[in-house]
Formats: structure tokens, sequence, C-alpha cells
């Protein structure tokens, strides 16, 4: 079943308790053009396109912290930025060019699935050679029941541009599978996010 996810992320995150899983990315794209983009020495924004201002300030930040971490000058979008003007392409462009932005890597989240699957029962049931061996054990063979999983799983498109291109340099998307808050969730898919990146050559700044 797929739903479009709510405004209302933070609560549905904060509201799942199984067991949580890594991000892992379903699907990666990455420009032929890429190798001539560098963000080395200049400004890269850290976005997160969501309606829940909790989830896009504290996704803001640890985007910022990870690619600080690695080297590139970065800076929150919510910090250069009114939200409202953000909805407009040619306003959000004016501002971006104020703060002397030249990169930008994006979040969006797609989409929150609910994912059941059935794991069948298995017979214990062991096997001797001899008919009268397996006849005295047979009875006493265990069936171990199936089991139902329920599971959420949170979808996020993850996107790097250059703005002096107006190009997309990078694209990605990755699936969480039942993060149990939502800090942890943001903190999770920041780092793999930003690893990822890195291990493209698309989040190396200066040397420190």
């Amino acid at each position: 079943m797929h739903r479009t996810l709510p405004a209302t992320l933070a609560a549905t995150i904060a509201a799942v308790t199984l067991l949580s899983a890594a991000p892992k990315f379903t699907s990666v794209w990455k420009s032929p053009d890429a190798g001539q983009v560098t963000f080395a020495g200049k400004k890269v924004a850290a976005l997160v396109i969501a309606q829940d201002d909790s989830l896009r300030v504290s996704g803001e930040e640890a985007l910022v912290r990870e690619l600080t971490a690695r080297g590139l000058q970065s800076v929150a979008t919510y910090r250069i930025a009114p939200k409202e003007e953000l909805q407009s392409a040619e306003r959000a462009r004016v501002w971006f060019e104020k703060a002397n932005v030249e990169g930008v890597v994006a979040m969006r989240p797609v989409s929150k699935d609910k994912r059941t699957t059935y794991n069948p029962g298995t017979w214990m049931n062991p096997y001797y050679s001899t008919f009268w061996g397996y006849y005295g054990y047979g009875w006493g063979s265990m069936y171990i029941p199936g089991s139902v999983d329920q599971d959420t799983i949170i979808v996020v498109e993850t996107t790097i541009y250059s703005i002096p291109r107006n190009q997309l340099v990078w694209a990605a998307v990755s699936e969480t599978k039942n993060p149990k808050t939502l800090q942890r969730f943001v903190e999770d898919l920041v780092k793999e996010s930003v690893k990822e990146l890195h291990k493209q050559g698309l989040a190396r700044g200066v040397a420190r």
C-alpha cells in the first residue's frame, strides 16, 4: 500500500516503535558532466523541502554539520530565505544569488509506505535412516508458526544542483525502515546521504 507522506511526518515517525534500520539507497543517478562540477571553496545550501518546520530545520542543520565536516562551506536554507519565498522558483533564485550560493543539496520526503511481510511457518522434523527411528521421533516433530511483520518505510529523494549551471548533478532515492524518532531518522539519513555523495566525489571540500 502506498500513501502520500502527510505534513505531520514528525508525529508519524515518532509513533513507530519497531526495530529500525539504516537508510538504504534504492536508486542513484549521476550526471555525465558531474566530473566538471566542484563545490570546493564555494558555498553550498542545505535544503529540506517539507511543510513540517521541525523536520525542515533539523534536517538542514544536520546537512550543514555533515557537509562542513567534509570541508565544504555550507549554510541552511532557512537561514538565508523566508519559507514563503521558497515557494516560488524566481523568488528563491534571488535569495540564493544574494547569499552567493553555488550548489544546493536538497532532500525531499516523498512517501510513507506500509509493507506487510508474511513469514511462513516451518517444521522442525529430524530425518533418520531407519523407519522405526523416524517413526519414534516423527510424532514429536515441532511446528514453528508463521508470523506477520508490518514495516513503515520512509522514502526520501536527495538531489544536488549546480546553481551557475542550473543543472541537476546527482539524484538518489533512499528508503528508511521503521525509523524510531524524527531526530534519529534525520541524522541517519543525512550521514548516509553525505557519505554516498563523498564516494561519488561530490562532497569533497578543501583539505583539512
